[in-house]
């Protein structure tokens, strides 16, 4: 049985506006997505990652801001582990 095509476009535009792209569902949950898409639309306006490193780097340092409060986060509640 062959997998289907990768350029199959028979799905209709309503079916993709209903799916939220899981990467995108994931920023979103940082706090820093309105910061992604500032990456996206300066990427797509000027063709060139070069040009939109104060982009990057502003959505870098949310994320990173993220990551540091997530580790905390789990830091505290992992159950101590003492020796008897």
């Amino acid at each position: 049985m062959a997998s289907p095509s990768p350029h199959d476009r028979s799905r209709r535009p309503s079916e993709d506006q209903d799916e939220e792209d899981p990467v995108d569902q994931m920023i979103s949950r940082t706090g820093c997505g309105e910061l992604h898409y500032a990456v996206q639309e300066c990427m797509a306006e000027h063709q060139d990652w070069r040009k939109c490193q104060n982009q990057v780097q502003t959505f870098k340092d949310c994320m990173m801001t993220f990551q540091k409060a997530r580790k905390e986060q789990l830091m505290k509640q992992r159950p101590s582990t003492e020796s008897a």
